[in-house]
């Protein structure tokens, strides 16, 4: 099981990647930096809470696990 702490280093870790991309695109439609930066982080905000949420989720889930006895 991980701790929660590992589940939000890789949220952020994710966003920071996912979300410069999703701004370069906002740029190359828009042209307008303040737009494309807001759209980046608002992106960030939302979608870094989300995938904390969704990774605890998917950890109390057991299905597709493997258990080793030591």
């Amino acid at each position: 099981m991980e701790q929660r702490i590992r589940s939000l280093v890789k949220a952020i870790s994710w966003r920071v990647l996912a979300s410069t991309t999703t701004g370069f695109i906002a740029y190359i439609f828009t042209y307008d930096h303040i737009i494309s930066s807001s759209i980046a982080l608002i992106d960030f905000c939302v979608k870094t809470v989300l995938y904390y949420l969704h990774e605890r989720l998917w950890n109390r889930i057991r299905w597709g696990r493997k258990y080793f006895n030591n």
